[in-house]
């Protein structure tokens, strides 16, 4: 199965970068620098998110519900005068759900490694949770997903890609490795570059991570 990062990097990827560096006034660069830390920072979450029945019938069905007029099947239309406020406040409230509590944290973490402030980043994420869950629709509808073990199995898949079996058991590893039932401390720190893992874990999340 082809692996979250390895779709930003498909034509259609790139689409979308171009299109959210011209809606929030960043560089092509940045703004693939900071998709490429949030994205598995937010599968991950969602992955936490869908680990209960009520979680994974609830990001289900907001799944299903996105099949039909999928965002991505007008990405020309999506950023042709700009992201209208109906996608934007979609955005937030993705946001709100997946991250909760960890959302500023995490954006500021992400745009202190890319180099680019809180405030940006934020902008550019709720261009992108749209985005994400269009990308898993597509994914769910194809993979005909339509229980928690699918899309767990579906969830683990792209985070993994083509990566080796043991980077896959390893991010299964350590959803909550510190134990404060926060998966967005680890998997932040991990891919972020901060103080809580340390030691071999670059060679590991190298391939997975792209870094």
């Amino acid at each position: 199965m082809t692996g979250i990062l390895d779709l930003l990097n498909s034509d259609m990827g790139k689409t979308i970068i171009n299109g959210v560096a011209g809606q929030t006034n960043q560089s092509e660069d940045k703004t693939n620098q900071v998709l490429t830390m949030a994205l598995p920072v937010m599968m991950q979450a969602m992955r936490r998110n869908a680990s209960t029945p009520q979680g994974a019938d609830g990001l289900l069905s907001a799944l299903n519900s996105k099949q039909e007029n999928n965002i991505l099947d007008n990405l020309g239309g999506l950023f042709d005068g700009g992201v209208n406020n109906d996608v934007l406040n979609d955005g937030s409230k993705i946001l709100g759900h997946v991250l909760g509590s960890k959302q500023q944290n995490v954006e500021n973490l992400i745009g202190s490694r890319a180099g680019v402030d809180s405030g940006s980043v934020a902008n550019i994420l709720k261009v992108a949770a749209p985005l994400l869950m269009g990308m898993l629709a597509k994914q769910t509808k194809e993979n005909n997903v339509d229980s928690s073990s699918d899309l767990e199995g579906l969830l683990g898949g792209l985070l993994g890609g083509n990566s080796a079996k043991n980077e896959q058991n390893f991010l299964e590893s350590i959803l909550d490795a510190d134990g404060d039932g926060s998966v967005i401390d680890d998997v932040a720190g991990m891919v972020l570059g901060g103080s809580k893992k340390k030691g071999g874990l670059g060679g590991l999340l190298g391939g997975l991570f792209g870094k």
